[in-house]
């Protein structure tokens, strides 16, 4: 049916002409039709275009096609009604590619103006000579193919083909079972990735870890070694365009007389000029995918070895809400968490506090007690009062006691001194201590208080014992206050009315008999001994606290309960009842506590007891298909590691350059390093760092190096041109733009050496560590000075003060130094 539409007239409507039409005046040179004109019907409507085709009534043989049978009663009136109305449709378009037919024949299906090929009349009009010549062609080929060099070409070609396909086939079948590591767009991350998660994947590559939620890994058996590179000195802002590592060149500006129209010709060729980089930043969780077009030249190398780069944070410890430090990267990348056996985590579900402490993969370090003295900076981060022999000159004690005076705690106020003058007077000549004796010759004293309240809502001593290092009871008294009790606390106490009725010791007479005890080189030993002493009214240099030395994972202020304490490291219950703590059993606690770090280490309940070397946790590993052959480890680093983080690995090379690291990283790799034990080493993880950016850039830590590590840096230094000829001294101003380019290429240059000198399925993790830490470094050392200055000084007096504002300083740099960056691949 032909489409209608409103209109007023027919002779406004516009001529139509199809594409028939245009071919045919194309080829011919001339109109095939006339153009079509619109009519309009009896109802007003104007109808355009020719009526709908009909289909075929008949098939090629001229015969009425299936549809034409199908006809109705009333088709003879409907075929009238047609003739009647049929001077009024338009004509019909003829096909301007059909040739003429004539009635009763079937017309030619049309041929194709662009088509090279001949139609089949076109072929039959043809001479006899073109007849003849095609058939001596196709004798031709027919001998051709019945000949038998032709039969041993199409043979090799059929064989290469097959070649082929079945090169590619293998080719499909290798790429499915090579080994990858691989980041799905579809992935979900939940936060930002941490250099935790880079060790749970190299745990799960090598030994026993986790399968990491962040990467997919396929075939994860084929890889055979993992190399890992700390870098320091790379950030992300290299990448986004926040760092530039070329030099800003000059763009020339129109002299017009308009001023504005200059300004607003620098900002468009700057803008213009300044190329886009990746769209990463700090605040995303999500890798960003490495392009050549996109980076700058000293980075496009990375393009070609690492798929995406990684935003990356380091671990720090964070307090009431501020971060105040980072961990050490190299030892949060070095260090694992030991892994729970089927039994602790059976225990977890029905046991109730901590589980108790495993030990099996602990190795002893017998300590004397005096390494666990508190310091003067724990002392005060702890609020102990200060005992004067901590304070050498007039002022320091000065001071000290302006601030005891202010704080009620002087002989005034009851408050009294151990007899010590001098640090040095603690001091035990080597010849007077016993061999193996942990004690080192001091007197150990252990005390644990119990306390009311009184009526001014100040705790008051009630109880005292008191015990010695063999565990005898010294001193076991209750103790009578000197002011009216408002509240007993017998829940915590055990202290009744009853209990203290005929009791008639004072404080002060504990206050004598503990002086006398107590000599310079006594040892006070408890558990937040700070309010013990505070309710003696005492104040002692030498004390052991085991809140400070088992401490809380988030840092001070938080200490753990000395009732979790003995559930988790003595397996013992305490404080048990209703009936209130017992001091003496408190004390005994406490004195057991102490021995067990002594003969452990100084590491012992800190958060490396449930913690390993990674080194020590391949070594329980075995080699796929190598059912008695364990994993081994090696360090490539300046200086010498087998001293530090090296120590638990097998093979430990030191280095002066980061040429040696990648040329240690190349010898580790192939088996050809040697090990401790002097022969060479087949080793599975290589750790290494490259220093020489971290230098140039100055973000070398040289507070914390030792000195044989700190000649090797000014030799260094030396070598880059970054010391000063005058002074001797290191170069402070700051290196940027092409200069830092440059430095930036020599590391991406040391990275695809180590690349390339891996062998085949081999990972290569590249990270960090951290971003740029000195206005950290900057902030903590303030801070350190503040302390050491407010001991010894009075508050109008110091150099430097520590308030609000540098704490929240101290935290946002903190935050910064956070962000680094990472690259996982496979070659």
């Amino acid at each position: 049916m032909s489409k209608r539409k409103w209109g007023d007239s027919p002779e406004k409507q516009p001529s139509d002409f199809g594409l028939g039409a245009t071919l045919a005046y194309l080829n011919r040179g001339e109109s095939a039709f006339p153009p079509q004109t619109a009519i309009e019907d009896d109802e007003g409507w104007t109808k355009v275009g020719a009526p709908k085709k009909k289909r075929k009534q008949k098939d090629g043989s001229g015969r009425p096609s299936n549809g034409s049978r199908r006809r109705s009663s009333t088709s003879s009136e409907r075929r009238q009604a047609q003739d009647k109305t049929h001077d009024e449709r338009p004509l019909a378009l003829p096909n301007p590619f059909a040739k003429d037919a004539g009635d009763g024949e079937h017309a030619s299906p049309p041929s194709n103006p662009f088509s090279t090929k001949k139609s089949r009349d076109e072929r039959s009009e043809q001479s006899p000579v073109d007849s003849s010549a095609r058939d001596e062609r196709h004798k031709e080929k027919s001998r051709d193919r019945r000949s038998p060099e032709r039969s041993s070409k199409e043979a090799n070609t059929s064989s290469d083909g097959k070649q082929e396909r079945e090169l590619r086939r293998k080719e499909r079948k290798l790429e499915r079972n090579y080994p990858a590591i691989e980041h799905c767009p579809s992935a979900r991350l939940n936060s930002h990735l941490k250099i935790t998660d880079f060790q749970t994947l190299l745990l799960y590559l090598l030994a026993d870890g986790h399968a990491p939620q962040w990467v997919s890994v396929r075939k994860r058996t084929s890889i055979n070694q993992v190399v890992v590179l700390m870098v320091p000195g790379l950030e992300l802002g290299m990448f986004n365009g926040d760092v530039a590592l070329e030099s800003q060149g000059s763009s020339s500006v129109n002299n017009g007389d308009s001023k504005d129209f200059a300004d607003a010709s620098v900002a468009t060729t700057e803008k213009s000029q300044k190329p886009k980089r990746i769209d990463i930043s700090p605040d995303h969780y999500y890798p960003a995918e490495l392009k050549r077009h996109r980076l700058p030249e000293v980075l496009k190398p990375l393009a070609d070895i690492f798929p995406n780069v990684w935003p990356i944070r380091a671990q720090g410890d964070y307090r009431g809400r501020q971060f105040v430090k980072l961990h050490s990267p190299i030892h949060t990348m070095l260090t694992s968490q030991i892994p729970k056996t089927r039994e602790e985590k059976q225990m977890k579900k029905d046991h109730k506090g901590p589980l108790p402490q495993n030990t099996k993969h602990w190795e002893n370090k017998r300590t004397r007690i005096t390494e666990y003295i508190a310091s003067l900076a724990e002392q005060q981060e702890n609020e102990y009062v200060i005992h004067p022999a901590w304070f050498t000159t007039p002022e320091s004690k000065a001071a000290a006691l302006e601030r005891r005076k202010a704080a009620r705690q002087t002989a005034e106020d009851g408050w009294v001194d151990s007899n010590v003058s001098l640090l040095e007077d603690a001091e035990v000549p080597e010849k007077e201590i016993e061999e193996g004796s942990v004690t080192a010759g001091r007197r150990i004293l252990t005390i644990d208080c119990e306390m009311c309240k009184s009526e001014h809502d100040e705790f008051v001593l009630t109880r005292i014992s008191a015990l010695d290092w063999d565990g005898n009871v010294v001193v076991d008294k209750l103790v009578k206050p000197d002011v009216t009790i408002k509240d007993y606390l017998t829940q915590y106490s055990g202290i009744t009315e009853a209990m203290l009725q005929d009791v008639t010791t004072t404080l002060s007479d504990i206050q004598t008999e503990l002086l006398e005890t107590i000599t310079p080189r006594t040892i006070l030993v408890g558990h937040s001994l700070n309010s013990d002493l505070n309710a003696l009214k005492l104040t002692h240099p030498f004390i052991i606290d085991t809140g400070i030395v088992f401490p809380h994972a988030r840092g001070p202020p938080y200490k753990q309960s000395l009732k979790w304490l003995c559930q988790k490291f003595l397996s013992r219950e305490i404080q048990k009842g209703s009936k209130g703590h017992d001091s003496v059993e408190d004390a005994r606690a406490c004195l057991d506590l102490v021995k067990q770090k002594c003969e452990r280490g100084p590491r012992w309940g800190t958060g490396d007891t449930n913690a390993e070397s990674i080194f020590k946790r391949l070594s329980r590993s075995m080699r796929p298909k190598q059912s008695n052959q364990t994993r081994a480890g090696a360090v490539v680093d300046w200086g010498e590691p087998s001293r530090g983080h090296g120590a638990q690995a097998q093979v430990a090379l030191g280095c002066k350059s980061d040429q040696e690291v990648v040329e240690g990283i190349e010898r580790a790799v192939k088996g050809l390093a040697e090990g401790k034990t002097g022969a060479t080493e087949k080793v599975d993880l290589v750790w290494g760092r490259l220093r020489e950016l971290e230098l140039a850039r100055g973000w070398w830590d040289d507070a914390r190096t030792s000195e044989d590590v700190e000649a090797l840096r000014k030799a260094a230094l030396q070598r880059m041109g970054r010391m000063s000829e005058e002074t001797g001294s290191e170069l402070e101003d700051e290196v940027v733009g092409r200069e830092l380019g440059e430095a930036v290429s020599r590391t991406i240059d040391n990275i695809v050496r180590v690349y390339k000198s891996l062998p085949s399925c081999t990972g290569l993790m590249v990270y960090s560590g951290t971003g740029d830490p000195r206005e950290m470094r900057r902030l903590n050392a303030m801070h350190q000075q503040y302390r050491r200055e407010y001991a010894t000084k009075h508050w109008d007096n110091l150099s430097v003060q520590w308030t609000d504002t540098e704490v929240q300083a101290l935290s946002q740099a903190c935050e910064q130094a956070r962000e680094g960056v990472g690259f996982v691949v496979v070659k």
